[in-house]
């Protein structure tokens, strides 16, 4: 039996994404885990694999489509000796949806994607129960006389897939349900969110007459950056921001870096300033635990690791890879790492474990000369730190006398439903002294 291939969700924000390339063809014979095909999300290209062996019948969306919402049939894969007419209904009925499927329009709404049923056809277990299982699970199963009620999927969407039954023997109890959560009692209802993903404000008609008479460009929005303007709206429009700022004297992390650069130049390790701060934000989370925290909608999710982000400005717009147990790490592993993520992420290759998560993120504009700047925060982050350039200015020292010091200042932008004024100040104090005596971080 004919099976359709889904576009796949290759993260749990996805909604739609761009068929970018297949790598395979009408007629090839396919193995499970094998790559079929490049999907590019708003934030990354990432390979597509085969949950099941079989034969590609039909490509039915062509490479280089965008706008293909998950769960629309890309291709429909055939069992071994079935006929490539078996997928001429399923191809005349993507066919016949084809706009579903068109590259989607500068304004086009992105309407999420329903709860879709897995493409395997149900079939009814001894017990009555309807299971999802791939015709190739089907047969196997058959010959072996299992009884799929009693298999456990561990396909998409719980579909049963040729692993699962390979290893059952007949007559499996069936595994006990999860326990089924409590639902969230009385749970605020989600911000209605403009069509498409957009920012409210002025529709494109009007701002289209407003510059009818001046020369321009028209740029059209691609799914990055279609992404960053919902996000950031949502941000700003729901989250009770409120910001607080410090300056951080640096001529001890100065000094301090310079002589640990020495020490390594013969490792090929060269330690940056945001090295530095990045440890610091980590070993501050752990010594103020309330600030490494999470609103949850109804809740809020306190982490135990220091997870930090670190805003990275690519072509398009930006990501936040995110450092996990960075307070585990050394500054030249915390270095290392950092310079890998943000190779990749202006080349668009992080995979969304890479990029998703943390409880903090930073964003350091001071290596282009802003001497201060306010961030907004990332949800479902509970604060944001903006770092400004290091510039050498006059202060007063501790002896009452005037003198010069390269001073950087420092924005905390708090979630207030978080993170309280009294903890905010203690949670940037804790950053602060970390840099201003760098020694610690070697402890």
């Amino acid at each position: 039996m004919a099976t359709e291939i889904l576009m796949p969700a290759l993260s749990p924000t996805m909604e739609e994404g761009t068929l970018a390339k297949w790598l395979v063809k009408e007629g090839d014979v396919v193995k499970s885990g094998q790559i079929l095909a490049e999907i590019e999300t708003d934030k990354a290209t990432m390979e597509f694999e085969a949950v099941d062996e079989g034969v590609v019948g039909k490509i039915l969306i062509a490479e280089g489509t965008a706008g293909v919402k998950v769960n629309t049939p890309i291709a429909v894969l055939l069992e071994e000796g079935e006929d490539a007419s078996a997928a001429a209904p399923k191809a005349a009925a993507v066919a016949a949806a084809a706009p579903a499927a068109a590259p989607a329009p500068v304004a086009a709404a992105a309407a999420p994607a329903p709860a879709a049923a897995p493409a395997a056809a149900p079939v009814a277990s001894s017990g009555g129960a309807r299971v999802f299982a791939s015709p190739l699970a089907r047969r196997i199963a058959k010959e072996k006389g299992l009884d799929l009620g009693a298999v456990k999927g561990s396909g998409p969407h719980g579909r049963i897939v040729r692993a699962d039954v390979e290893g059952a023997q007949p007559g499996a109890a069936k595994p006990a349900a999860a326990p089924v959560a409590e639902a969230p009692k009385a749970a605020a209802p989600a911000p209605a969110k403009p069509a498409g993903g957009m920012p409210t404000g002025m529709s494109a008609e009007t701002v289209l007459k407003m510059y009818a008479d001046r020369p321009f460009e028209e740029v059209a929005l691609d799914g990055m950056r279609r992404t960053v303007a919902a996000r950031l709206t949502e941000a700003k429009q729901t989250i009770p921001h409120f910001y607080l700022r410090r300056d951080v004297r640096l001529d001890a992390l100065m000094a301090f870096r310079e002589t640990l650069n020495k020490q390594l130049e013969g490792r090929g390790v060269k330690l940056s300033v945001n090295d530095f701060i990045i440890k610091a934000c980590a070993m501050a989370l752990q010594a103020v635990p309330a600030a490494n925290t999470v609103w949850a909608g109804d809740r809020m999710l306190r982490l135990k690791p220091s997870d930090v982000a670190v805003a990275v400005a690519v072509e398009g717009g930006l990501f936040t890879p995110v450092l996990r147990d960075a307070e585990k790490k050394s500054l030249s592993a915390l270095s290392a790492e950092m310079k890998d993520l943000a190779g990749r992420a202006k080349t668009k290759k992080l995979a969304p474990h890479e990029y998703q998560g943390g409880s903090f993120a930073i964003s350091n504009l001071g290596m282009m000369g802003i001497e201060n700047f306010d961030a907004v925060i990332n949800p479902p982050h509970g604060s944001i730190l903006a770092v400004g350039a290091g510039i050498k200015k006059p202060v007063v020292l501790a002896d009452g006398t005037i003198g010069v010091a390269t001073v950087m200042s420092m924005t905390l932008s708090v979630d207030h439903r978080v993170i309280d004024g009294a903890l905010g100040a203690e949670f940037l104090k804790a950053i602060i002294e970390a840099l201003e005596n760098p020694m610690v971080m070697l402890a």
